[in-house]
Formats: C-alpha cells, structure tokens, sequence
C-alpha cells in the first residue's frame, strides 16, 4: 500500500477514488483550487475534472500501470503535473503545481517569483520582474510607466520587499490627490508656526519619513512646475529644508516615481521639466496593459475570487466560460478595472457559480469594427486569399490569446477545429523541425549570433537620432549622426553588407529614412519583399526581434536581421536591419561547420 503520508511530501494535492472515478477522499494543501463550491458536490473524478481543468484524463487511464503521468491546465491558468498511482481497487490522483510554461527566460535572469506581491503568469510580466529585481539590487532611481491600473504600486513595492531596503521605511505619496498648496509641507514637512494653520509641533514630511528608505511617488506627471523645482533640487543634493526652517537635513532614500502619462510629450509642451525627466528616468520600467498579458486573467480571476469570497464571506466561483468571456475583454482600466469587475459580479450574484449570460448582462459584448481598407492589394486565386487570411488571423489569436480555447471563442470557430488548423501552420512554419538537418541546426546557431549583433548594436541607436531623420527623408545632415553609427557598426562587425533603419507609416507601409551608404533602396522609398521577409519586418515592429531565412528579392539573396527601437517611454518608433549577402552566410556557415566539428 503506497504511503500517503509520503506522496503529500511530493505532490501539492491528493484525490482517492474507485476504479470506477468516484472520490473518495480529498486531501492536500490547495482546498482553495481543488474544493471549490461545485467541486464539494462533485461525486466523480471525471465531473470535477471538467469543473478543474481545460480537459478531462480520466478516459486515457489506463488499467493495469501502476503509475502514469499527465499534464493538464487548470482553468486558471496553473500547469500541473498529475501522477496516477493504482494502489489494489483505488487510483490516487496526484497532483503537483508547476511553474509557468510561459518562463522561457536565461539562466542569467531566473527569478523566484513568490517573493513578488503580484502575479507573475506572462513572459511580459517575467521580463519586469526581472528588472525590478536588478533595480531592487542597486537601488537606483526607478521611473515606473504604464497606464492606470496595470499595478505601478505593486512594482514598487515589490522592490521594497525584494531589495536591500526591505528592512527600511517605504514612504508613499500620490502627487495627483494632494491639493498644489499642501503636497510641498507633505513632501518637506514644515517648523512649528511655519505658516498660517500649520500643525503645532510641525511636521517631518515624506523625504525625511523614507530616510535609508524608499521614496514612492506616484503620478509624478501631476506636480506644478514650481513643485518639480524644488523637487529636482532634493532628489540631486539629498538634502532637504523644512518650510520655515533655516535647518538642511540629509536624505538616504531611494526613489521610485510613478505616472501613466507620457512625459516626454509633456516636456515637449513645457509642462514637465526637462531636467526632473532625465533626472527621474535613469531606469524606466514599463509595465504592460492587461490586454498583453492574457494569460494572467484567469490567475487572477482565481485570486480576486478567494480575496472577495473571504471578505463577504460567500462561496461563489466562475465557470469555464465565465473565465473565457473576462478574457477577451479589452480591460481599459486594466487590472483595477478587472478587480472592481470580480468584487461586483460576487456582490450582486444570486448564485454559487457565475456563468458568462450572468456577465454579458453587465459587459456586452463589444461589436466588430470592420476595416474599410482592404488587406490584399493584389489580385490572387481565392481560394489562396482565404487561406492567408485565415492564416493570419489564426496566428494572431495565438500570440495574442496563447490558448487554443480562448482564441477558438474569439474567432468563432470550434475548438477541434482550431487546433487541426493551428497544428497545421505550425508544421508549415517549422517544417522538417522534428527532423532537422546539419545544415538547419547550423542555422540555429547563425541565427543566434546575427540576432545578438542586431539586439547589442541596436542600443547605441538613440531615440532623438532616429527623429530627426523622420522628420525630413531628403535631407542629408538629419540623416548625418546614424550613418556616422552605421560606420562605427561596419568597423565593429564583419560581414554586414547594409545597415538601415525602417519606419512603418500609418498605412501600414514600410519606408526606409536612413541607411549606410550606397543602399539600394534609398530614403523614403518603400520597401516590399518577399513573404518571409515581410514576416519578420512586421513581427519586429511588434516587439520580437529576428532573422529571415535565405530570401531573394529584386536586390539579390540575403538574410536580414531586425530588432525594434525603443523611444525612451518604451514605445517602438522604427526597426533598424542588417543585410548579409548569401557569399557571407555560406561561408560563415562552413566556419560553424568546422569550429562543430559538423559536416554539411
């Protein structure tokens, strides 16, 4: 007989049931995922499977193994390994809570997300937090950026837990909610008798309160232009004088700023000091919108479900499709919106499982808005037309949704039916990728070191250089500073035939503005190129960087690299390109060959 005891020290969760799937007994440290209120009635494994997780197993167990293993997702949004073990006429079902599979950063950036007081679920989410932690570690000035509700708060505190002043004061201010005649005595705090009113004794303000602290200032956009002076003094010097006082205090804080607008446009305007800017904006982070990080919904669906359950003291959960309809939402105040939703519907539910007909009374679904343009600019057969269309739409439900579920609902189609179609783009996109050969894995590796140029060189590239050359195409000297990197790009890497830099216009079209010299396409032509290299000019307009495989295109045969380039609020402006000829890459793959010890 299997000792339980034992397998509670290995697995997160045990179910005992007959032969037959009727539970038996439920034990374990996840009540709150495996004992829900529908769960509670649930007689039979496979039932609560269909309540637990996206698809049910209990159908593929197999009678005689003493042990077998599945992987299934939960419905909200948790990877977990299940271990079957026959123990004489019982299977215990053994479950064991895996992280992410969306964690696919390096070694060099693994993070122990527990110690984070948000949810990290997203590789969008991964990437920040693995910068809060390096921020966390040196305690350099943070400028958080995002739109309201994405949790700016919960970044910064989360450095505050994880950092070397976690020990130390956390002092918050929010800049936006103080009336303009207060929020200088808030920040400086203010002598016994300093003004009219004042507080008898006087007050140490937020700079001296966060002293070997953290100084948090949240919608830093809000402050006068009188204010944003005193407060670049204070944060330069780390001194700081009361109101009414001859006396200087120094400061040992770290500071963290906070604000959803784009300040570089409200320096453009002379709304923000330029100075304060660059001052605050040594490290900024931006935190994505919850629209780019749907596969965090359903986790935090569950969360906010047990915070409010506790709270009113109910037991309400939301059914699968409940979960899929709040996921294809557009979420434009973000996480607090998505909050505020979970409180209400558990407030005003008549009923222990909320349905998604009980959502779409509150949030309706959001008509279609169609293109007026259309997508083909050129005649084709139709039966290829459909196939690119629904080819494309297919893709970008995955990366957007990254559920087959999810983007089946959106697009309206079955749910076996999108996975035969998607297992179908995905062997035309890596074909032979079971099978790969020498020369592909040699690839592989090429690959990989024209990315890493692209992505290293790509930095020297600044914001205000690029905008300079879109401003005016045709003229040489806006163009000047990039060809003079272009040079400096040349002389570091060999084998680089071009570099340039492309802008996407509204239209959709791609226009070169600046590039090394003599390249074929000049400034402010358009270029069109073959599909697969189209593929990944558009894919890094949308944050991925890449290479293209071996094209040929009115110019010749290459393979091109891209990366995206940044303005400083994070935002993408244009994509910057490396040209290799087809001579450089044969030769440099005959070089891998020889330094692999690989024959092709």
């Amino acid at each position: 007989m299997i000792e339980h005891s034992i397998l509670l020290q290995i697995y997160d969760q045990l179910i005992f049931t007959t032969t037959d799937g009727v539970i038996c007994h439920i034990v374990g440290n996840h009540s709150e995922l495996f004992e829900t209120p529908s769960t509670n009635k649930t007689k039979t494994i496979k039932d609560l499977e269909t309540q637990l997780f996206t698809e049910s197993i209990f159908s593929q167990i197999e009678t005689n193994p003493k042990k077998q293993i599945f992987l299934q997702t939960a419905w909200v949004g948790l990877e977990i390994l299940t271990t079957i073990y026959k123990d004489k006429n019982h299977f215990i079902f053994a479950y064991k809570i895996l992280n992410s599979t969306y964690r696919e950063i390096g070694e060099s950036q693994q993070v122990d997300f527990k110690y984070f007081p948000f949810i990290v679920n997203s590789r969008e989410m991964e990437d920040v937090a693995f910068k809060l932690q390096k921020i966390a570690t040196v305690g350099a000035t943070v400028l958080l950026l995002g739109e309201s509700g994405v949790g700016k708060g919960m970044a910064a505190k989360a450095i505050h837990k994880i950092g070397a002043r976690q020990n130390k004061p956390f002092i918050s201010i929010n800049c936006g909610a103080i009336p303009e005649n207060l929020i200088e005595s808030e920040l400086f705090g203010f002598v016994d008798g300093a003004f009219t009113g004042a507080k008898k004794g006087g007050m140490e303000g937020k700079f001296r309160q966060a002293h070997t602290g953290i100084l948090f200032l949240d919608e830093i956009g809000e402050l006068s232009l009188t204010l944003q002076v005193k407060l670049l003094r204070a944060i330069e010097e780390r001194v700081i004088t009361p109101i009414g006082s001859t006396i200087s205090y120094p400061v040992d804080i770290q500071i963290i700023a906070a604000t959803n607008q784009l300040l570089e446009e409200a320096v453009a305007k002379g709304e923000f000091r330029a100075d304060l800017y660059y001052r605050l904006n040594v490290i900024p982070v931006n935190i994505p919108p919850l629209r780019d990080r749907v596969e965090e919904i359903p986790s935090l669906i569950h969360h906010f479900t047990l915070k409010y359950n506790k709270l009113y003291q109910k037991q309400v959960k939301f059914s699968p499709d409940a979960i899929d309809y709040l996921c294809i939402q557009p979420w434009p105040g973000n996480i607090r919106e998505l909050e505020n939703m979970v409180d209400r519907l558990i407030v005003l539910s008549n009923t222990s499982v909320i349905t998604s007909p009980i959502i779409e009374a509150i949030v309706p679904p959001k008509p279609i808005i169609r293109a007026n343009r259309p997508i083909i600019n050129h005649l084709m057969p139709l039966q290829e037309a459909v196939e690119m269309i629904e080819e494309e739409l297919i893709t970008m439900a995955m990366e957007q949704y990254k559920s087959v579920k999810l983007a089946s609902n959106v697009l309206g189609i079955s749910q076996p039916t999108m996975s035969r179609k998607f297992k179908k783009i995905r062997e035309l996109q890596t074909k032979d990728g079971s099978l790969m050969s020498k020369r592909r894995i040699l690839e592989e590796q090429l690959n990989k070191q024209l990315r890493s140029i692209t992505i290293v060189t790509a930095v020297t590239i600044l914001p205000e250089e690029v905008r300079m050359a879109m401003k005016d195409t045709s003229n040489a000297a806006l163009r000047a500073p990039l060809v003079q990197k272009f040079t400096a790009i040349y002389q570091q890497e060999g084998g680089i035939k071009w570099v340039f830099i492309f802008q996407m216009l509204p239209d959709g079209r791609i226009i070169q503005i600046a590039s090394s010299d003599d390249f074929v396409i000049k400034p402010g032509e358009e270029y069109i190129g073959p599909p697969e290299m189209m593929k990944v000019i558009y894919d890094a307009f949308k944050g991925k960087d890449g290479v293209t495989p071996l094209y040929e295109d009115k110019y010749g045969e290459w393979k091109t690299s891209f990366a995206p380039l940044y303005d400083e609020l994070g935002e993408i402006i244009a994509i910057i390109g490396y040209d290799y000829s087809k001579e450089y890459i044969n030769s440099e793959l005959q070089r891998l060959s020889r330094q692999l010890n690989v024959t092709i």
